[in-house]
């Protein structure tokens, strides 16, 4: 096979690769051109890009190059054109220089810029995107990748996902590899200093080198304390700490005492601490010199220390100085920390005990190692809370000082629709609504932003805390689920109120209930009444079937469950769908399995109800099998309401027919009252089938037909069976009485 080949170019839709500079050949066809993963590959159409080689399935075409919309547009061509592939060997970029919308420029610093493009192939004259290349990282750079996609989401908001920029140039290269090593900067602004052990003397004067993000840059003006609103009782406790410490240590020593100026600040990502600190900062005269931890993790061990020892030699200068140092779990993480984390604490421990003041921010302190908080270290601790919906009015009262708002925004409704969205969040969606303001008005001489834009805003802007979660809600609520009223007043009161009212329940003196576990046949209703609940918009929706939990490591499955329920907590208000809950929970002492499934259990139940109280977050289980789940699952404080999902009746089905047949053209002459009386045994999903095969019925008659006559409903009657089981349906019935409360 020659060394170059002409394939046909088709998208390839997968999110795992959409704009990570990714493209994907046949096995077969990457073990003819000898080409493994991650090699460079030349891509020829209307004009020449490169691309990183990645195996298609087996069941991929031998004639396709499997791309996403990025590289095909910077081939020049659409899906379905000829492109030429040619291997080239790997070159490592020098320099890269790039171009982007201003507010990308100013919020991201030349460092989280060489970490989005770390691992991708660039030519001069291509657009490329923020997303980290996390398909096929080294495994060195795989902890930097993850810490660059968290910093840049925290930094731009949604925006991240969709921005395209420009590469001006490629040093000494036509298309080369971003390695650590690579210098990246902004056209005719700052630039990268390089990773290796030169970094030291190449870097330039410290003001030039891009030490930290542009938007902590000290020409950028700090924000006031008024502008951070649900942040002034952590502000007056740092401001009453560093004024301490800056301006009055006379006192101290005249009481005999000493202090501490190290300073551990907790929060979710986009919360505001580094705004917090640099407000602060301003308000007692101090200069802020900050540092991004996964920037200096990246370094070698030698030109991190010397970036660090030249950050806090900057402390000891007659103005009063704070070393701002975010995201510092890179530095000192609490799993297998290397050289450099002990070079770390060394160095802070000497800085905090020469009096100077060292802030450092985390969205992840269960990531940091636990001797930072030893009292000769970071020993003030300040958490930054989640937002609730009175701060998040606030928030956006001062995001929106500036916007000429129309007379139907209402503030109080957005903010009662945006659970788990911090100030990053809240910016992004006063942005997102300002830009389609602009949009549908070009050509007004004033313009204005409307609720219709915020609600738009809403459709597309996620909080940074579910930026993980693919899950789709469903446009459904309450109101569209037939029948079952006694089953949705208890939901109501179970599981919408505490999320809506928790002022309520406090005022009361009462905790609400923390769970709720849905129970009944297959395919009546329990995940579709779910669905509903979360389509009210005023909770997030974290959903995961119960094996998904599961793994056959040890400690994995209890990870797992601690890493949902953390989730949970950093979107609250939330709920929390365990789907299939008996897999996840069984009772404890009749698996076989090691003792994995009776971990998982013990780690359910702490997290439910065990030290760490789990504010605003409820938890809805659904199963067919409620007695093989642990009945300590089910006691009070857990998942204490219990509710039976019957199987629809007579009126239901007749509803549930109604409901799948909406957009069904059926003939006057189908009378789905009496169709409804005559499906005894079927469940919610048969009926919802039924509909569905009497419309293929249709098109098998005719691909032409214009509606569903009551000929193809009796068709479809034929093919599609009731599931229901009368042993099941009665055993659950009888397991619903005893249970029922008094």
């Amino acid at each position: 096979m020659p060394d170059d080949l002409t394939l046909t170019v088709t998208q390839r839709p997968a999110a795992l690769d959409a704009r990570r500079g990714i493209v994907r050949l046949h096995p077969e066809v990457m073990a003819a051109m000898a080409v493994n993963p991650g090699d460079p590959l030349r891509l020829t159409g209307a004009r020449s890009t490169a691309g990183i080689a990645a195996r298609a399935e087996p069941g991929a075409s031998k004639a396709l190059l499997y791309a996403d919309d990025l590289i095909i547009g910077n081939l020049g061509m659409r899906d379905g054109g000829q492109v030429t592939v040619t291997p080239i060997p790997v070159v490592e970029a020098r320099r890269v220089t790039l171009t982007g919308p201003s507010e990308i420029v100013a919020n991201v610093s030349p460092e989280m810029l060489r970490l989005a493009l770390l691992g991708k192939v660039v030519t001069t004259g291509d657009d490329v995107s923020l997303l980290p290349q996390d398909v096929l990282p080294a495994a060195d750079h795989r902890s930097l990748v993850e810490a660059a996609r968290r910093s840049i989401a925290n930094r731009v908001g949604y925006l991240w996902t969709s921005t395209l920029l420009s590469v001006v140039g490629v040093e000494d290269a036509d298309a080369a590899l971003v390695t650590m090593d690579t210098v990246v900067g902004w056209q005719g602004g700052a630039q990268s200093a390089r990773s290796g052990a030169q970094a030291h003397d190449a870097a330039g004067p410290p003001a030039t080198r891009g030490d930290a993000p542009a938007s902590s840059d000290p020409e950028t003006p700090p924000p006031s304390i008024d502008d951070l609103p649900g942040l002034r009782a952590q502000a007056q406790e740092l401001t009453e700490l560093l004024d301490l410490g800056f301006h009055h240590r006379e006192v101290l020593g005249r009481l005999g005492t000493t202090m501490s100026l190290g300073v551990l600040i907790t929060g979710p990502a986009g919360s505001g601490k580094a705004a917090l600190v640099r407000a602060v900062a301003a308000g007692v005269g101090a200069t802020v010199v900050p540092l991004w931890a996964p920037e200096l993790a990246a370094l070698a061990n030698d030109a991190a220390a010397g970036r660090l020892r030249e950050a806090i030699a900057r402390l000891g200068g007659s103005t009063p100085t704070v070393l701002l140092i975010s995201d510092v779990e890179a530095l000192a993480p609490r799993a297998e920390p290397g050289p450099l984390a002990t070079v770390f604490r060394q160095m802070l421990a000497e800085a905090v005990r020469s009096g100077a003041a060292v802030v450092c921010t985390t969205s992840r302190p269960e990531s940091v190692d636990p001797g930072l908080r030893s009292p000769e270290l970071l020993s003030v601790q300040l958490a930054v809370p989640l937002p609730d919906a009175a701060m998040r009015r606030e928030q956006l009262v001062v995001l929106t000082r500036g916007m000429p708002l129309a007379e139907d925004v209402r503030l109080d409704e957005v903010a009662g629709r945006t659970p788990g969205f911090v100030a990053a969040d809240l910016g992004a969606l006063a942005r997102e609504a300002g830009v389609r303001a602009a949009l549908r008005q070009k050509e007004a001489n004033a313009p204005s932003v409307t609720m219709a834009d915020f609600t738009a805003a809403l459709d597309v802007v996620r909080p940074t805390s579910m930026a993980e979660s693919s899950l789709e809600v469903a446009k459904v609520t309450l109101d569209d689920v037939g029948d079952m009223a006694e089953v949705k007043q208890t939901l109501t009161e179970s599981v919408l109120w505490p999320l809506t009212y928790p002022d309520t329940f406090a005022r009361l003196g009462v905790s609400p209930p923390r769970g709720v576990l849905l129970y009944g046949p297959p395919g009546c209703g329990k995940t579709f009444l779910v669905k509903a609940i979360a389509g009210t918009g005023r909770a997030n929706v974290l959903a995961v079937k119960g094996a998904e939990l599961l793994s056959k490591w040890v400690g994995d499955s209890e990870r797992a469950v601690r890493e949902l329920f953390r989730r949970a907590r950093e979107a609250a208000p939330t709920l929390v769908f365990l789907d299939e809950v008996d897999a996840l929970a069984p009772t404890r002492g009749q698996a076989t399995d090691g003792g994995t499934a009776d971990r998982v259990v013990a780690a359910l139940l702490t997290e439910l109800d065990g030290v760490e109280d789990l504010r605003n977050v409820v938890v809805v289980g659904a199963t067919n099998r409620p007695d093989l789940i642990d009945p300590a699952l089910l006691r009070p404080g857990r998942l204490e309401r219990l509710v039976y999902v019957p199987p629809p009746d007579e009126q239901a089905r007749a509803a549930i027919l109604r409901a799948a047949a909406t957009s069904v053209p059926l003939d006057d002459a189908v009378d789905l009252d009496e169709l409804g009386a005559g499906l005894i045994g079927f469940s919610a999903a048969d009926c919802a089938a039924l509909i569905r095969e009497s419309a293929l019925a249709a098109m098998r008659e005719s691909l032409e037909a214009a509606t569903v006559t009551a000929a193809n409903v009796e068709n479809a009657r034929q093919r599609v069976r009731a599931s229901l089981d009368p042993a099941q349906v009665a055993w659950l019935e009888a397991y619903a009485e005893t249970h029922q409360p008094a």
